[in-house]
């Protein structure tokens, strides 16, 4: 693996940096939504801005991080570490694998378990939507779609203009709130369309 090449690119769907793990709980959100997404690397003694500041204590990080895999996620999550020197400075690398027993949840300062997903460079909250994406990715190996008139509909909406939210797609397909939600599962789960989330809202884009 070319470490340097990754730290480059900089912080995305599956690679965050962090300087060092002060506390269990914020880190335990970043491996959950590892977890419930594609897996990811967690490059421990490497700043935000992607300047190498190098890790003092590794056994301390590890041990910060197993702490959070194993009290602070629910399933727990096993991740595995492997050492790099960049520029003479020791770089911990937790690899997080892509989880079979979605979703994950994670433990709050307020003694609350949420599921966190990661899209692009964020860890975020996971909508009920999200949620049961994940618990239908877990059981199954992939979704068979069958084109019907709401799928079609929805693309070519998306096609004109770029973005949908669920009341959108609900009132374009005079459908039922439940029947729309399904359909908007089936083709997040297809990797047809993607879920972006903000404070204000959920949407759906179609996949580049």
């Amino acid at each position: 693996m070319n470490i340097k090449r990754l730290i480059l690119e900089g912080e995305n769907v599956s690679i965050d940096f962090k300087k060092t793990i002060s506390n269990a709980e914020k880190i335990a959100k970043t491996l959950v939504a590892f977890a419930n997404n594609k897996g990811g690397k967690l490059l421990i003694g490497v700043a935000d801005d992607g300047t190498i500041k190098g890790v003092k204590a590794e056994e301390e990080e590890k041990y910060m991080i197993n702490k959070a895999a194993h009290e602070f996620c629910k399933p727990a999550i096993e991740p595995s570490f492997e050492e790099y020197i960049v520029e003479d400075k020791l770089v911990l690398v937790a690899d997080i694998p892509k989880s079979d027993t979605k979703p994950h949840y994670a433990l709050d300062e307020q003694g609350k378990w949420w599921v966190y997903f990661r899209i692009q460079d964020k860890s975020v909250l996971a909508s009920k939507i999200l949620i049961e994406v994940l618990k239908k990715d877990g059981e199954s190996e992939g979704t068979l779609i069958a084109y019907a008139e709401q799928e079609k509909l929805l693309l070519e909406y998306l096609g004109n203009h770029g973005r949908i939210t669920l009341k959108e797609f609900s009132k374009l397909t005079r459908s039922a709130y439940k029947k729309a939600q399904k359909t908007i599962i089936n083709l997040i789960l297809s990797g047809i369309i993607l879920p972006h989330i903000t404070e204000k809202e959920e949407y759906y884009t179609l996949v580049e």
